[in-house]
């Protein structure tokens, strides 16, 4: 049996009686709940009590044992994701997709998608996390919380554990969403003991007997356990019940010392030897321990219930209960301390001849055989790298001496290869060069060790990519293109894999510099090998970088058919949920929204989610957030389209790709509609920004901002420096937009300038500048880009009528001024007619939605669908919903 499948697998209940009635009562009372905590020491029992409570409560269950080695999220979710899917083989598909992926989402959004397909399992069911105080890592107490949080009605969700988790106990106390049972609850009664020691382990002791027993150990479990597999043996019960006293520890020493004295001499040996396995079956434990009959000696000690448990139907994986295996490596520390080192590495042997990688390191870095760890982590590497483990493989570097990376040029290549992967640049530049000093010519270098041949024929190139990668983080754009080039020099044409990545990170250079063509061809090239080396995801994802690119030139029309071929790349690759499919989704409402396609934008983004539940994607999150917030400002809700700007900004998460629009200038010009002119003038501050800046194209739409901010100044205290700031900013732009070929702020930046120049009442030059730019966006269908600029823009579009510029175009443009979508205007029989927005809420009023769902479905915040709620009451001269309906009715409005 795989061994992850021991994981999942639910411990079977003591045979015969089922001693803790009440507790079995108390936990069928808390399902009505969202959850259940049993926090209590070793060796209460936590886990025989929930599989005894699991396999009579008549609800399917999922069953996760954690251990030490789970800390990494993505192994975590992975194994979370295959727990469920012992009871609901189809879902999670998607998810476990996403995960592996080069750049996995977020774990909101992986829980978010995965949440939506637990909801479809039809029964109520339960997920028990067991040993959850094995993990320590506060991504997967996040990750917890949110489940908690967002819990489907059906799933209840069980944890075990010695300490109580870092999750907000106090707030489903509060909620009464929580059912918990302590030390105390799970204390032995007197009858349960009496119960536990003559029915389940076969003794005869009297009352008085057993009262003693139970008054010494509180009831423990684990106690009277030891006491009870020690007095099989014993011929003076009562004295030997008299022989001991004192605290859980002393007693489990006590106990325990009782137990492997009374064994036999291999049997002794067997359970300290094996001791240092956290799983083990008979080929295993002879491998270790060097005996034979291992699955026979496993067999007995569980018919003696000597706190071995079952992994697995077929008892062929056991483990030791945690408590007896920590007592176990006590002794076994005390008396055999130089064989532990041997121990380790024959069970490090054992599990790579049984290709289980990860338990063959683990062992060989408990036996400090760091030269065998560092072979083993390089052949593992390639696996680690396609599922996504980074955050394990780096534990296992890090537990490496660092002398030992001198020597093996792989292993050092690989671990700046993780350390750039998990965002720590330190570090990475001094693995670079213990790798590339064996690439000079010879000289007392010493013996160099390879394990993985094929990584380093390709070791200069990977050395150089890396290099590259770190210039374009660091933002040293000539140093990016200098390795990035070394590794197209370096490595064959065959090497599809360094070439594409070598001709992306050369894009993503040009990108940032603002050389849009090359930039371009660049990444094109970069995505063309990348096909070739079959890496599908890689080039779907890329896609979004192309396009990008293409609207930034102004070239929106292209976009759209990039994002279509490659939409229809990944539907003939049988692959239509990979990695950015979702996003392309985004990239197509944005554009649709810009030709004032509201209905059609909103379709995509739809789309986008529906795609993202089976992919956990969009990949960019505050992309779909802008997206969105641009359709609420076209409707006139700015309201809302800064709630969706400021989670956005939250959720945006730097990468290669160069941040050319940052969400908080999005925002910004929304506070300059708003007539927030303190705000945005804060923003400009924060920035540094500057009328006398150099200019970048990595900055450009940041000082497009600013001279927004100087306009709209001008209009509010009229103050000649700023209109005069604005246009000689606006001037020094439009000749580098214009010098690197990008279309899309050449425009944007000639509309400004012909406000500017009406401001100034100089409506010659506000003419030539608007018909510039109306020559520009017209055979790209531009119509948000000036509609957006409100009232102003539409006057001066009047007089380019009046004078024939381009007039079917600017017919378009002008119809497109407060009308509806379908061009007509909706007489409402109202003195304040509602907005295209506050018309929505009304729809969502006359539902069965509650206010947080109304407001769930609007992607806004609760105060402001409070806020249209009540400028919806106020113009309809009403008090409450129901007569708001009953109104809108009326009027014809729903």
């Amino acid at each position: 049996m795989p061994i992850l499948s021991t994981k999942l697998y639910i411990p079977p209940p003591r045979p015969g009686l089922v001693l803790r009635r009440r507790l079995i009562d108390r936990l069928n009372e808390g399902l009505h709940g969202k959850s259940t905590l049993i926090s209590a020491p070793a060796g209460f029992g936590k886990t025989t009590l929930v599989s005894e409570w699991v396999t009579n409560c008549n609800r399917p269950t999922a069953w996760l044992s954690l251990d030490e080695g789970d800390n990494d999220l993505t192994r975590f979710l992975t194994y979370f994701v295959a727990a469920l899917q012992t009871i609901a083989p189809t879902i999670g598909e998607g998810v476990l997709v996403a995960l592996q992926s080069p750049q996995p989402p977020s774990t909101e959004v992986i829980l978010t998608v995965f949440l939506n397909e637990i909801v479809t399992i039809p029964d109520d069911f339960l997920l028990v996390l067991d040993d959850y105080h094995l993990t320590d890592a506060r991504p997967i107490d996040d990750a917890l919380t949110f489940l908690l949080e967002h819990l489907p009605p059906r799933m209840h969700l069980v944890i075990t554990t010695r300490e109580d988790p870092n999750i907000p106990l106090a707030r489903l106390r509060a909620r009464r969403q929580l059912t918990e049972l302590r030390a105390a609850d799970l204390r032995f009664t007197p009858g349960e003991a009496s119960a536990f020691l003559n029915q389940v382990m076969g003794l005869d002791l009297s009352d008085k007997d057993i009262d003693t027993l139970e008054t010494r150990t509180e009831g423990w479990i684990a106690g009277l356990q030891l006491a009870a597999i020690s007095m099989q043996s014993h011929q003076d019960v009562p004295g030997f019940i008299r022989a001991f006293a004192g605290d859980h520890h002393y007693i489990v020493d006590y106990l325990i010392e009782e137990v492997l004295e009374r064994q036999p001499e291999p049997v002794r040996r067997f359970l300290l030897q094996s001791s240092i396995l956290d799983r083990m079956n008979g080929s295993l434990c002879d491998a270790v321990t060097g005996q034979q009959e291992g699955n026979a000696r496993l067999e007995a000690l569980n018919r003696g219930n000597f706190f071995l448990i079952p992994l697995d139907n077929q008892r062929h994986w056991y483990r030791y209960h945690h408590l007896f295996a920590e007592v176990l490596r006590m002794h076994l520390m005390t008396e055999q301390p130089d064989q532990i080192a041997a121990l380790h590495r024959r069970a490090s042997e054992w599990y790579e001849q049984h290709d289980s990688p990860a338990d063959a390191i683990h062992h060989a870095l408990a036996a400090k055989d760091f030269g065998r760890a560092a072979g083993l982590v390089e052949m593992a590497m390639p696996a680690m790298r396609r599922s996504r483990q980074e955050a394990t493989a780096l534990g296992w570097f890090q537990c490496l001496p660092i002398e030992l990376f001198y020597d093996r040029p792989v292993l050092s290549i690989l671990y700046a290869g993780v350390l750039l992967q998990t965002g720590k640049l330190e570090g990475v530049e001094a693995r670079l060069r213990d790798a590339e000093r064996w690439l000079q010519p010879k000289v007392d270098t010493g013996e160099m060790v390879i394990i993985d041949e094929e990584e380093f024929r390709g070791l200069a190139g990977s050395i150089a990519m890396y290099r590259a990668a770190i210039a374009l983080i660091s933002g040293h754009l000539s140093d990016t293109m200098k390795h990035a080039r070394q590794v197209l020099d370096l490595v064959p044409e065959d090497d599809r894999l360094r070439q594409g990545a070598a001709a992306a990170l050369l894009g993503l250079a040009h990108w940032t510099s603002g050389n849009l063509e090359e930039a371009y061809q660049s990444y094109a090239d970069g995505m063309a090998h990348l096909r070739m080396a079959g890496n599908i995801s890689d080039v779907v994802g890329g896609t979004l970088a192309l396009a990008d690119i293409r609207i930034a030139q102004g070239r929106r029309r292209e976009a759209m058919h990039i994002y279509e071929q490659a939409l229809q790349f990944a539907t003939e690759q049988g692959e239509t949920r990979l990695r950015g499919t979702a996003d392309m989704y985004v990239g197509m409402s944005e554009i649709n929204t810009e030709y004032n396609n509201l209905y059609a934008a909103k379709q995509y983004l739809m789309r986008s989610e529906e795609q993202g539940e089976h992919t956990g994607f969009p990949q960019y999150r505050y992309r779909w957030r802008v997206a969105m917030a641009r359709i609420r400002g076209a409707e006139g809700d700015l309201d809302s389209a800064l709630d969706l700007l400021t989670e956005a900004e939250r959720l945006y998460v730097s990468d290669f790709y160069p941040n050319v629009r940052p969400v908080a200038a999005f925002r910004t010009r929304v506070w300059i509609k708003q007539g927030r002119l303190d705000e945005a003038l804060g923003w400009a501050r924060e920035q540094n920004l500057s009328v006398k800046d150099d200019l970048s194209y990595l900055h450009e739409f940041e000082h497009i901002t600013l001279a927004r901010i100087l306009l709209a100044q001008y209009q509010h205290d009229r103050a000649d420096h700023a209109i005069l700031d604005g246009i000689g900013l606006l001037e020094r732009l439009l000749k580098a937009a214009q010098d690197g070929d990008r279309t899309g702020s050449v425009i944007e930046i000639l509309i400004l300038l012909a406000l500017a120049h009406q401001l100034q009442g100089d409506t010659p030059a506000a003419l030539t500048a608007l018909e510039h730019a109306l020559t520009l966006a017209e055979p790209e269908g531009y119509v948000r880009i000036f509609v957006d600029q409100g009232h102003p823009i539409s006057l001066l579009l009047e007089k380019a009528a009046k004078h024939a510029i381009a007039p079917n175009y600017v017919h378009q443009l002008l119809q497109a001024f407060g009308k509806a979508e379908d061009g007509a205007r909706v007489d409402q029989g109202l003195i304040e007619p509602l907005s295209d927005r506050e018309l929505e809420v009304l729809r969502l009023l006359g539902t069965d939605l509650d206010g947080p769902d109304i407001a769930r479905h609007l992607v806004v915040s609760l105060n402001t669908l409070r806020t249209h709620t009540k400028n919806i009451y106020t113009k309809l001269g009403v008090n409450n919903r129901r007569e708001a309906v009953r109104r809108a009715g009326e009027l014809g409005l729903l």
